[in-house]
């Protein structure tokens, strides 16, 4: 199999949700370039809307005028989130801190995913939540109030808890602290202090200072390295070729993915090195390699969340054993990532054992044969796709059109740069 050519993907979904949110906060037009259209990336869109924000229908490029940190609406309907946890906890600090009560739903798979992580701390605050079932998931009132200052340190790196308090102590002019065991993903501090916010960041905390006005920016979405990673994956794997993927952010709560596949011995280069707007972006070149399995330090996990399900696909046909430990939080994304990788790795004939926070792969050559359960997850059905390109794999995927959730044209991509 040869993958050969290049490839720009998508833009960042991070980065995308968070253009949209914090360019509402903003007062006047800003104009977005390269944004994620994407099932949860729309879904951000269609809240700010019920929110009383003029978002046009997502392009390539587009202007969104921004409401102010005052300027939000009370919603006359639920806040419908769909897919996207980072939607409806964002949202909740900007509700939380905007005076006015609302309900977010979300489907079936939201549903299940937890709330009370950023519950408890815009409690804190001073803000409260209502849950409307017996678990503390979606549905979920927010009810807004006069906030105060909080210092909160959190169990779990979560750049969705550190963004919803941010976002919180943005509109209400309040200090916000926050303490992680290792530093998660920080887009949110960058555009915030790109645009005059006050923010302070180290590796162990984020503050920002209490009475913090952002300056209205125009943002241009750089590719998202979680869509690239199973590109990148596939040509690592691949028998022969040469994959460029430009304009990715190498933003360095992003690349542990990149930083392990280069540990397991793929041919991973970097090149064009630059900032675009706050964030490092750099072109990205991969070539076949012959790889050997790695015991993942759980300190490295939480640059690469998304990304684990795939990196257990590639110890898949590493030689000799991947472990991954400190991984928990895949037990709460859209699906049991640790149960639902681990049973299709076995259904395929991938030698796998579940942990209770990761799993253990054991890699090997004999053929790929069998059926993969998504659970509707769209990683998953991304990084099986990778193994099912293989020569000599014989992998049906249950619900493909699942990926539009982040990659909408993942599997046309996929076919455009493989050659048998």
């Amino acid at each position: 199999m040869r993958v050969d050519g290049e490839l720009r993907v998508p833009g960042d979904k991070s980065i995308s949700h968070r253009a949209l949110l914090i360019s509402a906060l903003g007062e006047g037009p800003a104009r977005i370039r390269g944004i994620l259209d994407s099932a949860d990336v729309r879904a951000t869109a269609r809240v700010l809307r019920s929110l009383g924000v003029a978002v046009p229908e997502l392009s390539d490029d587009f202007v969104l005028v921004g409401v102010g940190h005052d300027g939000l609406q009370e919603p006359t309907v639920a806040l419908d989130c769909g897919n996207s946890g980072t939607t409806a906890r964002l949202v909740a600090g900007l509700v939380a801190a905007s005076g006015f009560d609302a309900l977010f739903e979300g489907d079936a798979s939201l549903s299940r995913r937890p709330m009370r992580r950023i519950a408890e701390p815009l409690a804190r605050m001073g803000a409260s939540i209502t849950f409307h079932g017996e678990q503390e998931t979606l549905p979920m009132t927010v009810h807004g109030a006069v906030l105060g200052d909080v210092e909160w340190e959190s169990e779990t790196a979560s750049a969705q808890v550190k963004s919803a308090l941010l976002l919180a102590g943005l509109i209400s002019g309040r200090e916000v602290i926050v303490r992680e065991p290792v530093r998660s993903r920080d887009h949110t501090e960058r555009m915030l202090a790109a645009r005059g916010a006050e923010v302070w960041v180290n590796e162990q905390a984020v503050m920002l200072l209490p009475g913090a006005r952002i300056a209205q920016l125009d943002v241009d979405v750089p590719g998202d390295p979680s869509s690239a990673a199973f590109f990148a994956a596939l040509a690592a794997l691949a028998d022969e070729g040469e994959l460029r993927l430009p304009d990715v952010s190498v933003n360095l709560t992003r690349v542990g993915f990149y930083l392990t596949l280069k540990g397991m011995g793929a041919d991973v280069a970097s090149s064009n090195e630059r900032q675009v707007g706050g964030e490092p972006v750099a072109d990205l070149v991969v070539r076949p390699s012959r790889l050997v399995g790695i015991d993942l330090p759980p300190e490295q996990v939480p640059s690469m969340i998304d990304e684990l399900p795939l990196l257990a696909c590639v110890a898949a046909r590493a030689e000799g054993e991947t472990v991954i430990r400190g991984a928990g939080e895949l037990r709460v994304k859209e699906s049991d990532r640790i149960a639902a990788v681990v049973a299709n790795l076995r259904a395929i004939g991938v030698e796998a054992e579940e942990h209770s926070d990761g799993m253990r792969v054991v890699g090997g050559r004999g053929p790929l044969h069998g059926f993969v359960e998504t659970h509707g997850d769209h990683r998953l059905a991304m990084a099986f796709g990778v193994l099912a390109q293989l020569p000599g794999s014989e992998i049906a995927i249950d619900d493909r059109d699942c990926v539009a959730v982040s990659y909408p044209a993942f599997w046309s991509d996929v076919e455009r740069l493989i050659s048998r």
